[in-house]
C-alpha cells in the first residue's frame, strides 16, 4: 500500500483548466474573433465552477466550523481558490484589453454609449423602441422587493440609481439576451470598412432616461452592472408521487438556491451596493468587484462579422466510404463494426441510421437513451417517426443532467404524447450512457445493431466536441447492450457483463483487475502499459493504483483535457506516469482505456471519466473493441494525441501549464493531423 498519497485539490486543477483556456486567447496563432470567443469559453466555465464546485467547497467550509476540532482544510483551500480566481481574472482583463486593441487594428471597435456619432445616436433610439423595449420591464428596489426569490442565475442585470429631487430610487434592469444579441453592429453614415460593435448594456445605458422618464424626473441617471451565480445542486423529495415532480421542484429549489457569488461593478456607490447585499443575504466576502462587463459567457457567440481570416477554417466533415458500399446502413454494419469520430465524420451518419430505423419495415423496437440532445433534436423526431410508423420505442430520460433538466423534462412529455414509453433513472443515479440499441428482424431472427459511445446524441456539439461512437452488430455486445437496458428498467435486479464496463456493477472492478495484471507483467518481464484518454481524473482510489502501477514499473501515458488530481512525476510514486493536456479547436470529450496485456492492447471506449460519480453513482457503459481495424485506428489517434507539441500541455505538480516543447521535431497539432489521417484512411478505403 501506498503510506503517502498525494493528490491536487480538484478545484485548484480546475481552475489550472480554466487557464489553458485563457491560453487559447492568449495563443496568438490562433484567430482574432476565435480568441476572443475563448474568452467567452473561460467566463461560462468559471460561472459553472462556482455554481458546483465553489458552492460544494464553501458547504465544507460551513461544516468544518460547526466541528469542534476542525483542521480548516476546506477554508485553506478557499483561500487558495480565492487567490487563483483573482489571478485569473487580471490575466482575463489583461487579455480582454489586448484584444480590443488587436481588433481595432483589425478596424473592429467595441465602442460604448459615450463614443456614438449623431447618427448612431438616433439609429440607436430606434434600435431600442423597435427591438428591446418590449423585453425591458424595471424592477424597482425597495423595502418589500424580495430580490433572492427573483435574480436569475446568470443573467446580466443593470443596477439603476435614479436621482431625483429630493431622493434616490433604485431600480434592476435585465439584460433581455434570451431574445436578443449581446453583440449589436452598429451602422455608418459614411461608406466604411469599420465595424463598429455595441455591447446591449450600453444600449440601454444609452436609453436609460427613455426607460425611466415616464415616471421620474430624474436629475441623474447611473447604471452599474451586476450578476450572480447560485448553487446549481438541489435536494429531491422522494415522497412525490413521480421524478418529473421531482425534477420540477428541484429545479424551482434551485432557482432560490443562495447565491454564491456576487459580481459588481466596483464604482457602485457604497448604498446602492449595500442595498443589494443585503436582500441578497451575502456578506462583503461572497462579492467579487469587476468592470462594466460582469458577464463575460456571451462572447462565446461573438459575430464573425464575414471576416474568414479572423476565423477557424472550416474543416469539412468526413464522409464514412463503407456506407455507401452498402444498400442501408444496417447492412454496412452487419459487414463490419463501424468507428465514427467526431467532429471529423459527421454525425449525419447517426441521423440517418436513426432515420431509416424509423420507417424500415423490419424494424421491430427501438431503445435509446438521451443525456443532452440539441434544441430541436432530429435524433428524438426519428424516435417519434418510428412511434408513429407503428414501431415500439423505449426512451430513457435522464432529467438529472445538470442544467438541461427542464429541456429533457419538456422532451419527456413530448415523448409520452406520442405513445413512447419512457423511462427515467432513480434519483440521484444518473444514466451517462450514450446507447441505442435496434431490433430488427431478418429471415425469421432478431437481429440487434447496436450503439456505444462517449458522446451526447446532439448534433450540435457534435460539430465541436471530439466522441467516439461505435455501431455494431456482434451478439455479444448487442445482447448486453439490451442487458443494460434491463439493468436500467430494474437496477436492483442481479446482472453481469462480459464485454461491457458498466457503472456501477462493474467497472471499479475490472480497472483493479486490469491495472493488476499490468502490475504482475511488468515484475514479470512482459510487456505492459495503461494508456488512457480521459476528461477527468479525481478518484483517489484509482490514482493510487496507478501509483501502484508506477511503483513496479508500468509505463502510464495520460491525455487528460481538464481536472487532473493525479500528479506525475514524484520520485519513487508516479515517476512512471506522464500526463498531457490537449486544449484546441474543438472539446477532447472521447474517453478510452487501453492496457497493453502483454501486447495484445485490450482496447475500449466509454462514456465515463475517472471520478467517484462516473464509477460508483452514475450508469456509464464501455465497450471493449475487438475489430482489428477499428483498435489500430484508436491506438494510432491516441498515439498522435501523445504526440501533439503545439497544443499540449503539460500537466505536473506546479500546474504551471507549460507547452510540450517541440524542439527539432515534427510539429503536430494532433486535432488537425487527426483529420488528415481519418481523411487518408477514407481514401484508402474507397480505393479497394
Amino acid at each position: 500500500m501506498i503510506e503517502e498519497k498525494v493528490y491536487l485539490p480538484k478545484e485548484l486543477s480546475w481552475l489550472s483548466f480554466n487557464q489553458r483556456v485563457l491560453q487559447e486567447a492568449a495563443d496568438k496563432s490562433n484567430p482574432l474573433i476565435e480568441r476572443v470567443r475563448f474568452l467567452g469559453i473561460y467566463s461560462s466555465n468559471l460561472d459553472e465552477f462556482y455554481k458546483v464546485q465553489f458552492a460544494n467547497l464553501k458547504k465544507y467550509v460551513l461544516i468544518e466550523q460547526e466541528q469542534v476540532h476542525s483542521s480548516s482544510n476546506a477554508k485553506s483551500l478557499l483561500r487558495q481558490v480565492n487567490q487563483k480566481v483573482i489571478q485569473l481574472e487580471l490575466q482575463f482583463d489583461q487579455l480582454y484589453n489586448e484584444l480590443l486593441l488587436e481588433m481595432a487594428r483589425n478596424q473592429i471597435f467595441l465602442i460604448n454609449e459615450r463614443q456614438l456619432s449623431a447618427y448612431q445616436e438616433n439609429w440607436i433610439k430606434n434600435y431600442y423602441k423597435q427591438n428591446l423595449r418590449q423585453y425591458i420591464t424595471p424592477i424597482l428596489l425597495d423595502s418589500h422587493t424580495e430580490l433572492i426569490q427573483f435574480l436569475k442565475d446568470d443573467h446580466a442585470y443593470l443596477a439603476v440609481e435614479i436621482v431625483c429631487e429630493n431622493n434616490i430610487s433604485y431600480a434592476l434592469l435585465e439584460l433581455p439576451t434570451d431574445n436578443v444579441s449581446r453583440f449589436v453592429l452598429l451602422p455608418s453614415e459614411v461608406s466604411t470598412k469599420n465595424k463598429c460593435i455595441i455591447f446591449l448594456d450600453n444600449i440601454l445605458r444609452y436609453c436609460l432616461s427613455d426607460i425611466f422618464k415616464v415616471f421620474f424626473d430624474a436629475k441623474e441617471l447611473n447604471a452599474y452592472s451586476i450578476n450572480i451565480n447560485r448553487d446549481a445542486e438541489y435536494e429531491l423529495n422522494t415522497e412525490l408521487d413521480s421524478l418529473l415532480e421531482l425534477m420540477s421542484q428541484g429545479l424551482k429549489q434551485r432557482l432560490t438556491a443562495q447565491p454564491v457569488r456576487f459580481t459588481y461593478q466596483k464604482d457602485m456607490p457604497k448604498a446602492l451596493f449595500e442595498l443589494l447585499i443585503n436582500k441578497l443575504r451575502l456578506t462583503e466576502q461572497d462579492t467579487m468587484p469587476g468592470g462594466r462587463y460582469p458577464n463575460f459567457k456571451d462572447l462565446v457567440k461573438f459575430p464573425d462579422l464575414g471576416q474568414k481570416n479572423l476565423l477557424n477554417k472550416k474543416i469539412p466533415n468526413l464522409s464514412y466510404t463503407r456506407f455507401k458500399q452498402f444498400r442501408n446502413a444496417f447492412d454496412t454494419i452487419k459487414d463490419r463494426d463501424v468507428l465514427l469520430y467526431y467532429p471529423y465524420y459527421s454525425f449525419g451518419h447517426v441521423l440517418e441510421i436513426m432515420r431509416q430505423a424509423s420507417f424500415d419495415p423490419s424494424v421491430t423496437h427501438i431503445r435509446m437513451n438521451i443525456y443532452r440532445v440539441a434544441k430541436d433534436s432530429r435524433f428524438i423526431h426519428a424516435a417519434i417517426n418510428a412511434a408513429n410508423n407503428g414501431k415500439k420505442v423505449t426512451v430513457v430520460v435522464e432529467l438529472q443532467a445538470r442544467f438541461d433538466e427542464e429541456a429533457n423534462i419538456k422532451w419527456a412529455k413530448r415523448l409520452i404524447s406520442s405513445g413512447i414509453k419512457v423511462i427515467y433513472s432513480q434519483p440521484k443515479l444518473k444514466i451517462h450512457a450514450k446507447l441505442f440499441l435496434i431490433d430488427r428482424k431478418e429471415r425469421d431472427q432478431i437481429v440487434r445493431y447496436a450503439h456505444i459511445g462517449s458522446g451526447n446524441f446532439n448534433e450540435r456539439t457534435a460539430t465541436i466536441y471530439t466522441d467516439f461512437s461505435l455501431l455494431t452488430a456482434d451478439p455479444a455486445i448487442t445482447d448486453e447492450v439490451k442487458k443494460v437496458f434491463n439493468f436500467i428498467e430494474n437496477p436492483f435486479k442481479p446482472v453481469s457483463f462480459n464485454h461491457l464496463l458498466v457503472s456501477p456493477q462493474n467497472t471499479r472492478l475490472r480497472f483493479y483487475e486490469f491495472i493488476e495484471r499490468e502490475i504482475n507483467n511488468a515484475k514479470a518481464g512482459k510487456a505492459a502499459g495503461i494508456y488512457l484518454k480521459l476528461n477527468a481524473i479525481t478518484d483517489k482510489d484509482m490514482i493510487d493504483q496507478l501509483y501502484r502501477a508506477s511503483c513496479a514499473g508500468v509505463k502510464v501515458r495520460m491525455v487528460v483535457r481538464g481536472t487532473c488530481v493525479l500528479i506525475p512525476q514524484i520520485p519513487n510514486l508516479s515517476e512512471n506516469i506522464t500526463v498531457t493536456s490537449i486544449v484546441d479547436q474543438f472539446l477532447e470529450h472521447a474517453r478510452v482505456y487501453i492496457f497493453e496485456n502483454d501486447g495484445k492492447k485490450d482496447t475500449y471506449i466509454s462514456s465515463a471519466d475517472w471520478m467517484p460519480r462516473n464509477i460508483d453513482n452514475r450508469i456509464e457503459v464501455g465497450v471493449k473493441i475487438f475489430d482489428p481495424i477499428i483498435k489500430s485506428t484508436i491506438h494510432n489517434i491516441f498515439d498522435i494525441q501523445c504526440n501533439d507539441n503545439v497544443k499540449a500541455r503539460i500537466i505536473d505538480k506546479d500546474a504551471a501549464n507549460n507547452y510540450v516543447q517541440r524542439g527539432n521535431k515534427k510539429k503536430i497539432r494532433a486535432q488537425y493531423a487527426i483529420y488528415d489521417y481519418l481523411k487518408q484512411s477514407e481514401s484508402f478505403e474507397k480505393g479497394l
